[in-house]
């Protein structure tokens, strides 16, 4: 016979990991088949004998019986013959009947005795089987007492002959499982303990009628250790993952306090008396401070972003300034290297655009600083355009291009191409974090490369309620035609690209016999020209040109020089004569187009390279400065530094502060009499409890006494959960170190005007 269809889908789908089917030799099988034919053949042929020979003798006797009638009739001898008659034909009937009953008992005896045959073959078989699966085949009575054990079970309990015994004699412990009639079944061998996935089966005998338990087990311990094995690293990694977050809270946190410190300092510095070289010192100062909070951040952006807790604050912002200010943060990594960086921002970009700046910012500066860090010659240039309400930058550099597999894994974490030296500048993290930016964006963050020419990087990005351009950009410059002599690179092909997209036309000449094809078509009056701006590196060949052409000295053009940053120092401008302007690269669009304008003159002319610098914010207006009932502003820090940066912001602005340095001196001053105007306090500190003082605080508050305090909390954590808690607790305003004076000053004069959040 063949093998059940369910046994089969046992042996696939049973718990565990074994997968082994078991088959039957096809010899024995067909040998089985071929002995029971033989036999059911035989007794066959047996009944047909007997059942004939009762059909003849039957026959006979009707014949005699009709004999017999038809005899008598003649002989009008009628009762003998009827007699005789009748009793030919009952025994016709009994032979016939007789033979139907001996059919009807022989058949059901065969089938009786064929189905106890059959469930035996098939006990054996499917014993067998299990037997090679290593599985446990068990048969018991419903007292519990065990009939029938594969070889497997009498091997695991030790035993030759288990019969008439109960699984609780021998030991065994049954645990029940969520589905019916599942058990895992605990067995101690000398090997150690195993576990059995144990299923029971309920079948009644079809010979006897009894109701037995079939039983079928099979070893799950390797499956229950690897399971145990991975909810215990489960539980490491969720271990590892809290640790990671209370790591990242607290190393931000005290990363964030002096920063807060330097940032302040700086801020104050910025409002004294400073020369001009002294501010370009205090915004790259103020620069890097702001470099190293966006470090901080990118920490926190990766553990949000893998949270899944990442949330945009788009605004309307000059998407124009925000390149050219990471362009310029990073011109000083290009030019140590020897490279040049620059941008053009075409006029189809609108003045402002709705997108999260201090976000895009973040991207931008990996993706360049990414560029810069593997070009070691020519450099980078960034542009970006605009078009059906999408914003594409792209920067492309001359770097030594990526490989495909390179290409394929420059987006994922901790993945850094390059040498040893360019591996240890940073984490991995900066494109990945970027690209996951970029796509919270609703925009893309794609690279291209070819290996020995450079790569580029595309972003794109959705833009809505663009704001149209008052004054359009693209005639800005109408009326300048300049001769560029300047190397060819990036800087060149910037301030060529933005000449020319502000409406205005430009001769790149990379070589003296270039700048002198040129100046030949401006003295035949072929090509009108009103500036000429020289690299500082082709200064000689700008005077060589003077030297070669002197009917360009009657040219009433305006000469511009244009430098590097580095170069302020090795070349005095009061040193460098013959020139009414100057500029500094990487440009900014503003200074080109005042120098070309000719509104840079006299002494502002040497303010042009000033005026590439980081601008630093002006001091706001003061706000009002006490409360009309005098109450005065209470500062609750502890960090020395940060409470002298607090202080002077808020006293320059016309507040009469007072100071505590934690929680209990802040308890006390609220438990006297006078109440202050408005408190500013941070959230960490020493002597108590943030929120239970901000909550004991506002359950205190009584009519009679005073009005609602209002309370701005400072804190090194960014958690927006965080700061709703606060905000439902009572806080007025909750502002993350290092605060922006400027918006601090506001929620101050905000609150204290108006006394209500």
């Amino acid at each position: 016979m063949s093998e059940p269809s369910s046994v089969k889908q046992r042996n696939r789908a049973g718990s565990g990991a074994k997968s082994a089917v078991v088959e039957v030799a096809p010899s024995a099988m067909v040998t089985a088949r071929a002995g029971g034919l033989f036999l059911s053949a035989r007794r066959a042929a047996t009944d047909r004998e007997t059942s004939v020979g009762r059909i003849l003798f039957a026959l006979a006797g009707l014949i005699a019986a009709v004999l017999l009638l038809v005899v008598g009739a003649r002989a009008d001898f009628h009762l003998l013959p009827a007699l005789a008659a009748v009793g030919a034909l009952a025994g016709a009937f009994l032979l016939l009947s007789g033979d139907g009953a001996v059919r009807q008992a022989s058949a059901t005896g065969e089938v009786a005795s064929d189905a106890e045959r059959q469930c035996c073959e098939t006990a054996k078989l499917l014993s067998t089987i299990h037997d090679a699966l290593g599985d446990i085949a068990l048969i018991r009575g419903m007292d519990g007492r065990i009939v029938q054990a594969n070889a497997v079970f009498n091997r695991i309990c030790g035993r030759a002959d288990l019969r008439g015994l109960t699984c609780a004699s021998l030991g065994l412990s049954f645990e029940p499982r969520p589905d019916p009639d599942r058990f895992i079944v605990r067995f101690a061998t000398p090997a150690g303990l195993r576990l059995y996935d144990w299923h029971d089966v309920v079948i009644r005998e079809p010979a006897t009628g009894r109701l037995m338990r079939h039983s079928i087990a099979r070893d799950v311990t390797e499956e229950a250790q690897a399971a145990r094995r991975g909810e215990e690293a489960r539980l490491r990694a969720e271990e590892a993952s809290q640790a990671k977050s209370r790591l990242l809270a607290t190393v931000t946190h005290e990363i964030r306090t002096p920063l807060s410190g330097i940032l302040g300092m700086s801020h104050l510095l910025a409002q004294t008396q400073l020369s001009a070289e002294q501010r370009n010192y205090l915004a790259d100062m103020q620069q890097s401070g702001h470099a190293l909070v966006q470090l901080v951040e990118d920490l926190i952006d990766f553990s949000s972003l893998s949270a899944g807790r990442f949330q945009l604050h788009p605004s309307q912002q000059d998407l124009r300034l925000v390149i050219e200010n990471v362009v310029e943060m990073l011109s000083h990594r290009a030019h140590e290297k020897g490279i040049e960086i620059g941008a053009v921002i075409e006029a189809t970009v609108p003045a402002r655009v709705a997108f999260d700046a201090a976000r895009l910012r973040q991207v931008l500066f990996n993706v360049i600083g990414n560029a810069v860090k593997f070009t070691e010659a020519g450099g980078v240039l960034v542009t970006a355009d605009f078009d059906e309400g999408r914003v594409r930058i792209r920067v492309d550099d001359s770097g030594p291009g990526m490989s495909a597999d390179e290409l394929a894994r420059v987006f994922e974490e901790f993945e850094q191409a390059g040498d040893d030296a360019q591996r240890s500048k940073g984490t991995g993290l900066g494109l990945a974090i970027s690209r996951r930016i970029m796509e919270a964006f609703g925009g893309s963050l794609t690279a291209s490369s070819v290996t020995g020419e450079g790569s580029r990087f595309e972003i794109r990005f959705l833009v809505e309620g663009a704001e149209p351009v008052a004054q359009p950009r693209s005639g800005v410059l109408a009326d300048a035609h300049v001769l560029l002599l300047a190397p060819d690179g990036p800087a060149s092909t910037a301030l060529a690209s933005t000449i020319q997209t502000l409406g205005g036309q430009c001769y790149r000449a990379p070589t003296l016999s270039s700048a002198r094809g040129v100046m030949a078509k401006v003295l035949a009056g072929r090509v009108p020209l009103t500036d000429i701006i020289v690299d500082h590196r082709h200064a000689a060949q700008f005077r060589e040109l003077l030297s070669l052409e002197p009917a360009l000295e009657r040219q009433r053009l305006r000469r511009t020089c244009l430098i590097s940053p580095e170069e302020r120092t090795s070349h005095p401008v009061n040193r460098m004569g013959g020139y009414e302007a100057w500029l500094i690269r990487p440009l900014r669009e503003k200074s080109l187009v005042e120098v070309l304008l000719g509104r840079l003159t006299g002494i502002e002319k040497r303010d042009g390279i000033n005026d590439n610098s980081p601008v630093l914010r002006a001091e706001p207006p003061k706000a009002a400065a006490v409360s009309q009932d005098g109450r005065r502003v209470l500062l609750a820090e502890d960090d020395p530094v940060n409470a002298l940066v607090l202080r002077k912001i808020l006293e320059r602005a016309g507040h009469t502060v007072d100071h505590v340095g934690d929680f209990a001196a802040l308890d006390a001053v609220l438990q006297g009499k006078d109440a202050p105007g408005l408190i500013v306090t941070d959230f960490n500190m020493p002597g108590g409890d943030g929120l239970a003082l901000l909550r004991r605080l506002r359950g205190g508050e009584a009519p009679g006494r005073w009005s609602r305090v209002p309370l701005v909390v400072l804190t090194s954590d960014t958690r927006s959960e965080l700061h709703r808690l606060l905000i439902v607790a009572g806080a007025d305003a909750v502002l993350t170190k290092p605060a922006e004076p400027e918006r601090l000053l506001d929620e101050v004069a905000r609150l204290l005007e108006t006394g209500q959040p």
